[in-house]
């Protein structure tokens, strides 16, 4: 589209006002929240004018090689408990990252700043009470219920401009106290030309696992932490070797976080799963793969893949393995129940519960049927989770939140420290 530089120093859209957004993330750590981050850039409109600030890492080169500014700030670790050491620190590094914040958004221009997690919320809504631009605050995770927790709510939602949530489960968690900000539920996008059966040879990847094509197999994909269930996993996988099943099981990814601030010890957890398949006898049978760099092709190589969290805020695996026509059981508590029609598109469990999922494990392997048609609807279903229409709900409420595009130009006009040009 034909594109001009505005005497206000922001890019003309067929006469639409581009917009400016900082967005701000407390680490550059990738997990799923990072990666709905780098979706949603790839899939910008050239209307909107994006920079990225996060602690220098994995993230921030992730941005730069994607032609992208990425531009450094503090990163933030601070724990959701109250602490008589760690609270006060904590709030030091909410205020020195939100004042820079505050100064990245008056030297880019920014009109608003979208902060990417509810740390970099913290963050973002005290630089707007120091006078920085408005935030919208993406919601992706169920904060735990405390005092600390309810402070944080209550703050972000009487500063931010709007808050945004990876599903309706999560917006009905963050908000369930009520608040005064507007609570707007958007799934996360998936990249729905990457996640292509048609693009994965099934055989080839199961070849390079050591795993035969009549081989059962079961999968975990997602961060080493209890709250993801992996020992669901492995005893569900126990119970149905025991009745006569020969499958097996594979665990893909890494403990992602393991600060002090971390609400558990992930690395001890890693240890006491690797402890349980040996007790239980499956040592052949279970195989830890660490971190996955190629999700898409595993999910293709998967008889079905478990979804076992004792609260999953989204899914991501849940859509991903959809998209590849991969049958999906997951935890019936939080977004996939908003993702999956129980029976239909996949099947929902109860967490915590091995011998409810060892059932429902073994029901669809023995059902080649069942496999066939989960297999189908969970593709159709999966087209609802497309990066555009994520984008695209998105931007809109950028442009809610800032009114109109005839706003920013004039606040353009106004502020003195604006730059011309975003450095590349």
């Amino acid at each position: 589209m034909a594109q001009d530089r505005s005497a206000s120093g922001g890019l003309a859209y067929g006469g639409r006002q581009a917009v400016r957004v900082l967005i701000v993330n407390h680490t550059s750590i990738v997990s799923g929240a990072e990666i709905s981050l780098l979706e949603l850039l790839a899939g910008m409109p050239g209307d909107v004018e994006a920079v990225v600030a996060c602690p220098e890492g994995e993230l921030y080169e992730a941005v730069r090689k994607r032609g992208l500014t990425a531009m450094p700030v503090p990163g933030i670790d601070a724990s959701f408990r109250l602490h008589p050491i760690h609270t006060p620190l904590a709030f030091v590094q909410m205020a020195r990252s939100g004042l820079a914040i505050r100064r990245l958004a008056r030297e880019i221009c920014a009109d608003l700043v979208h902060a990417n997690s509810v740390r970099a919320g913290l963050a973002a809504s005290m630089a707007s009470r120091l006078g920085g631009p408005p935030t919208v605050v993406h919601v992706r995770d169920c904060l735990p219920r405390g005092p600390a927790s309810n402070l944080i709510r209550r703050f972000i939602g009487s500063t931010a401009a709007m808050v945004l949530a990876n599903s309706r489960y999560t917006a009905r968690s963050f908000g369930r106290d009520g608040l005064s900000t507007r609570i707007e539920a958007i799934p996360s996008p998936v990249d729905l030309d990457r996640f292509d059966p048609d693009r994965v040879d099934s055989s080839e990847v199961r070849a390079e696992l050591g795993l035969g094509a009549d081989t059962l197999v079961l999968g975990v994909v997602g961060q080493i932490t209890p709250w993801k269930g992996q020992g669901t996993a492995i005893g569900a996988l126990s119970l149905v070797r025991r009745r006569g099943l020969d499958a097996k099981l594979l665990i893909a990814g890494e403990p992602k976080f393991s600060g002090s601030a971390t609400r558990y010890d992930n690395v001890a957890y890693l240890r006491s799963l690797e402890a349980m398949v040996g007790e239980l006898g499956i040592l052949d049978h279970v195989r830890f793969l660490g971190q996955r760099g190629h999700v898409h092709e595993l999910l293709g190589a998967l008889d079905v893949l478990l979804v076992p969290s004792w609260e999953e805020p989204f899914g991501r695996t849940v859509v991903e393995a959809m998209a590849m026509q991969t049958p999906v059981i997951a935890t019936s508590v939080g977004g996939p129940a908003e993702i999956i029609e129980d029976g239909k598109s996949g099947r929902l469990v109860p967490p915590r519960r091995p011998e409810l999922w060892a059932d429902a494990v073994r029901a669809l392997l023995l059902s080649s049927q069942t496999r066939a048609d989960m297999k189908r609807a969970g593709k159709g279903m999966s087209g609802r989770f497309a990066r555009a229409r994520n984008v695209h709900a998105v931007v809109d409420a950028y442009r809610e939140v800032l009114g109109c595009a005839s706003d920013i130009a004039s606040k353009r006009t106004s502020t003195s420290v604006c730059k011309e040009e975003l450095v590349r």
